[in-house]
């Protein structure tokens, strides 16, 4: 994997994004330098080695002996607690006369939160004052820092549950997800995973493919030349060889959208007894991906410890 006269240009800003974490997380399966990282992410090697050092954990084997590795996830969580705190403080300190102000109205005329950005924005006398938009308004009320909660806030309580919407032009590639066993919606039992690909903004990024389980949060990723089912039939192969007979132990059901890299999922899983179940077109938001991974990885290979 050589990357001769790289013409990628400076990126204008400085945190690593969650891609990124997995590309490091895949080079150094590889056994790549922090150097070579460096220089393929056009980032600085001491920005590589904090984002390892912050990242490495040290964790179980089935057979309960110890290693030490980065996971993408443990400095992406990291990551986002510190970004939570950033400034957060000063931010409040610096609006607390808008705050009070904002929490007089909704308490006590039920006025929304909009309504108070609204009013100060346009009233002359907040023009020399810190006022913060509506998106962080409510951000700090989910927060708790202000005396508002959400049963303070009406309309937020009545907005509608996403519905799902039924389209003709695309068919599910197999069976739905309308018939995955109700034990995988409650997060309760081990072996329900989630599966995407992740693709880099440079035209020359490899792709990702992720596996997630749905009661850990665990992640797996694995490298792809290309985004096709070819190359995830192979990628997947190495499950195989990762987890020998305990296999479909493991991984009980996979649950992916309907893009076409996923469309020999199902007969590349069947000869294993893995059920695969895909999403109703156009509904990627029927997979809980995108949620935060809270739960520590310690407890993967605790519940897997069980099972081998």
């Amino acid at each position: 994997m050589v990357h001769n006269n790289d013409t990628t240009k400076n990126r204008s800003f400085k945190h690593l994004s969650s891609y990124e974490r997995g590309e490091i997380y895949a080079l150094l399966k590889e056994g790549r330098s922090i150097r070579y990282i460096a220089k393929k992410l056009n980032r600085s090697p001491s920005t590589i080695s904090r984002e390892i050092k912050r990242g490495t954990t040290t964790q179980l084997r089935s057979d309960l002996s110890s290693y030490t590795s980065y996971f993408p996830e443990t400095g992406q969580a990291i990551y986002e607690k510190n970004r939570s705190n950033c400034g957060a403080k000063f931010k409040v300190a610096k609006a607390e006369d808008f705050l009070k102000y904002a929490e007089n109205k909704i308490l006590n005329e039920k006025w929304s939160p909009d309504a108070v950005v609204g009013y100060c924005k346009k009233d002359p006398s907040w023009n020399n004052k810190t006022i913060v938009c509506t998106k962080t308004l409510y951000n700090y009320i989910d927060r708790g820092l202000l005396k508002v909660k959400n049963i303070d806030l009406p309309l937020k309580l009545r907005l509608k549950a996403r519905k799902k919407q039924n389209r003709k032009n695309k068919r599910i590639m197999g069976k739905s997800i309308d018939f995955r066993p109700k034990e995988v919606e409650s997060r309760e039992v081990f072996g329900h995973w989630e599966i995407d690909t992740l693709i880099g903004k440079k035209s020359n990024d490899k792709v990702l493919l992720t596996l997630i389980e749905r009661k850990t949060r665990h992640e797996i990723i694995l490298l792809l030349d290309t985004k096709d089912s070819k190359s995830v039939k192979d990628a997947l192969s190495k499950l195989k060889d990762m987890f020998g007979d305990n296999l479909n132990k493991v991984f009980k059901t996979i649950t992916s959208d309907n893009g076409t890299e996923f469309s020999d999922l199902e007969s590349a899983l069947k000869e294993y007894g893995i059920e695969v179940y895909y999403t109703h077109p156009y509904s990627s938001w029927e997979r809980a991906k995108n949620e935060r991974h809270k739960t520590p990885k310690e407890y993967f290979y605790e519940e897997l410890a069980k099972i081998c």
